[in-house]
């Protein structure tokens, strides 16, 4: 029987909770503020509301007039407009208070005060009052402003309010605006470095509630710029932790931004920033956070077909090879890479190249058995042999010619011996899903003996719970049965056969799950699926 499945790709990295900023020594100050304001309603004694609102920010277009009239009248000389950038910088700082009350955003636009404060980060001084207390320069206080009001809790408090400030912002080309003056600030400066980090906060908090903006903000250079921060020669610290985060974010189900990238050289930007540590491990929880999300990245990118070539032509498989023979900590993120990189008809140049390097002998240890170093690293034994599986399973279904035939003749080895662990994990699994299976039946027995009903949500949820239970590791160990037992070599399929008769298996199981409901991970790699005649 044939069974066509259209190849899905579905890849997400797991962002996890979102990263605590703590080495942002101004979060803690403004998130007082934020919670004094709301139990308050009050600054500076005055009690918020609209019409407060409004006063302020009439104030602060006032004071922003007048500093460009100054600047324009006096150019050559600062002390004549220095007390009016202080007068601005103030009121600036008075604007604050606005974050906690995001039902009122609309005035910021309806007001023209987005278009000013967007107007300031065009500024071209880049460090004012500089001699007066180091004082930040507007680009870096306007940021710090935007950091708050685009807040993401306090955006879900407003939806109405958010939106309209989001649409004045992006209309305002704020990301361009944004990466241009990054471009020009110091990172060497303290106040400078957390100029950039609020800017790449901006950015997140935007992302995260309107995720349909990350084609737009990499192609407004931030892309650009993001991939020459991570491979700038500096010292590890948080801004390049951020930026390793916003560009996985840009990732993320978009082959837009994953087709740019790789227009961009970016395939090598990773490769070159994660060959740091094919022999080295991170040298804290923070580097080792940035290395997992450029892999998290890379993953991502071999989503699309074109970068798969440009993995392959920038020594990617070589590289996934050397970490996944080291030892470090690298080589639980370089087994998923790989993984992407050979799956589906588009991993096949990529298959045969791994064998041409001899990725066998690098691969073949890992599926016999699952090293004890992985729960160390929080990677579960199942998804440790899932991904071995699955490059296996790809492999089998790209391999052509001579590639194939080293492929099927390490099944031969060693009196099968491989043969025999994949049965073992063959009954693994099955007994797990058969244990979750049980547990299943006699719940849906409990709930239609109450009456209740088992609606396709309920029925979801019973799916992924056998998912968990390694459904998908199950069908691709089946898969990889099917594909040995159909290569023409007796040996593996009378082993094969000897193994189910003695464990009390059967071919007839073996094609119920694989006939079954096909897990979306399944539909990556099968067009096709050849069960036992």
């Amino acid at each position: 029987m044939v069974k066509s499945c259209e190849i899905i790709f579905s890849f997400q990295p797991d962002r996890g909770a979102k990263r605590p900023r703590d080495e942002d020594r101004h979060e803690e100050s403004r998130s007082k503020q934020k919670t004094a304001g709301r139990d308050t309603g009050r600054v500076l004694g005055e009690l918020v509301d609209e019409s407060t609102v409004k006063k302020m920010i009439l104030t602060f277009e006032k004071r922003s007039y007048k500093n460009q009239e100054l600047r324009i009248k006096f150019p050559d000389n600062p002390e004549k407009f220095m007390e009016a950038e202080l007068d601005l910088n103030d009121i600036i700082q008075e604007m604050h208070v606005i974050a906690t009350i995001p039902e009122l955003y609309h005035l910021l636009v309806e007001l023209n005060a987005v278009h000013s404060l967007l107007g300031l980060l065009s500024h071209d001084n880049t460090d004012i009052l500089s001699m007066t207390n180091h004082q930040r320069s507007y680009f870096i206080a306007v940021v710090d402003l935007l950091q708050e009001l685009t807040d993401i809790d306090t955006l879900h408090e407003s939806e109405e309010g958010a939106e309209v400030l989001i649409d004045a912002l992006l209309e305002g080309q704020v990301v361009a605006l944004m990466v241009q003056n990054m471009e020009r600030l110091d990172e060497t400066v303290k106040e400078e470095a957390d100029g950039v980090y609020n800017t790449l906060a901006v950015i997140e908090n935007m992302a995260e509630f309107r995720p349909g903006l990350c084609t737009e903000a990499a192609q407004q250079g931030l892309m650009q710029w993001l991939l020459k921060r991570i491979k700038a020669k500096m010292p590890f610290d948080a801004n390049k932790l951020y930026c390793s985060e916003i560009l996985a974010i840009l990732l993320q189900n978009n082959d837009k931004t994953r087709e740019l990238l790789g227009e961009m050289d970016g395939i090598d930007v990773l490769l070159q920033q994660l060959s740091v540590f094919k022999r080295h491990n991170p040298a804290t929880a923070e580097e080792q956070e940035m290395m997992e999300n450029l892999f998290d990245a890379l993953c991502s990118c071999l989503m699309l077909p074109a970068n798969r070539d440009r993995f392959l032509r920038g020594e990617g498989l070589q590289l996934m090879n050397l970490m996944l023979r080291e030892k470090k900590v690298s080589r639980v993120s370089a087994l998923k890479v790989l993984d992407y990189g050979v799956i589906g008809p588009e991993g096949s140049d990529n298959c045969h190249k791994f064998v041409d390097i001899l990725g066998l002998r690098t691969i073949f240890p890992l599926f016999m058995k699952t090293p004890k170093k992985m729960k160390k690293v929080g990677v579960s034994d199942k998804e440790h042999e899932e991904h071995v599986c699955s490059i296996i399973a790809s492999m089998l279904r790209n391999l052509k010619g001579q590639q194939r035939s080293r492929l099927l003749s390490k099944f031969t080895e060693n009196d099968c011996e491989k043969v025999d662990r994949l049965m073992e994990l063959h009954f693994k699994y099955l007994e797990a899903i058969q244990l979750a299976d049980k547990r299943i039946e006699g719940e849906k027995h409990d709930m239609v003996r109450r009456g209740e009903i088992i609606d396709d949500a309920m029925d979801d949820e019973f799916y992924l719970r056998r998912l968990d239970a390694g459904l998908f590791v199950l069908q691709l160990l089946c898969y990889i049965m099917v594909e040995i037992c159909n290569a023409g070599v007796p040996q593996l399929q009378q082993r094969v056969h000897q193994i189910l008769n003695l464990r009390g298996g059967s071919v007839k199981i073996v094609r119920h799950i694989m006939r079954g409901k096909i897990t979306n991970d399944f539909k990556r790699f099968l067009c096709t699926v050849t069960l036992f005649s």
